[in-house]
């Protein structure tokens, strides 16, 4: 699942959705560094989070080389926004990116409303697979959409699916989030592989997430 593609259809389902605003106007300032990463350890600079990651994994504010063999699009520097962190296991290449952004002028949020949008991205994940691995060759098994609880994030949900692509299992999940003023997109995917246990990892790498709200 691309930030882009999640970020497309959730503005189409927010447009309009207020007629008075609900907050003023705000821009991601990239001139901010994202954060500090101290062994493994990521402290947010840019945005006020925290998380942390299994000793075999890797943390990085710089785009990794093989997200784009694996269909992201590189950055450019002089895009508005930006991904704050990537995590990834160089063994498996299995990775999870942290990306927050200011919320619009006008959207509201309640956890019902972000359960239904995080689920609306599935049409756009199926258009995916069909454009990497040809129409109807990968049929994925999608999970139910679930509250998630992020610590100091007000309103989440988690989706994903799971589906074998080029004879490897793998797992792709998006987590949708609102905490004023910002809406926080994490995108996972875990490619699996034999004594290798990713998924746990992920978990860890979760666990450990806190926003904090700045005084």
């Amino acid at each position: 699942m691309k930030k882009s593609l999640m970020m497309i259809v959730l503005f189409v389902f927010l447009f309009g959705c207020a007629m008075f605003p609900a907050r003023p106007a705000l821009q991601e300032n990239t001139g901010v560094s994202p954060g500090k990463i101290e062994g493994n350890q990521f402290t947010g600079i840019r945005y006020s989070f925290n998380v942390s990651v299994p000793a075999h994994w890797k943390l990085t504010t710089e785009f990794p080389d093989f997200l784009e063999d694996m269909g992201y699009d590189r950055p450019f520097s002089t895009d508005k926004e930006q991904t704050e962190l990537y995590a990834f296991n160089p063994e498996t290449k299995s990775n999870i990116n942290f990306d927050f952004t200011p919320t619009d002028r006008y959207s509201r949020f309640s956890q019902k409303g972000i359960e239904s949008l995080t689920a609306s991205v599935t049409g756009g994940f199926q258009a995916e697979l069909d454009k990497s691995f040809g129409k109807g060759v990968v049929k994925p098994e999608i999970s139910p959409t679930e509250a998630f609880s992020l610590k100091g994030i007000q309103y989440a949900a988690r989706k994903y699916a799971t589906f074998t692509g080029k004879g490897v299992k793998q797992e792709e999940g998006w987590i949708y989030g609102f905490t004023e003023p910002y809406q926080i997109f994490i995108l996972y995917t875990i490619l699996e592989k034999e004594g290798v246990n990713d998924r746990q990892a992920l978990k860890e790498i979760l666990d450990s997430f806190e926003f904090i709200r700045k005084k």
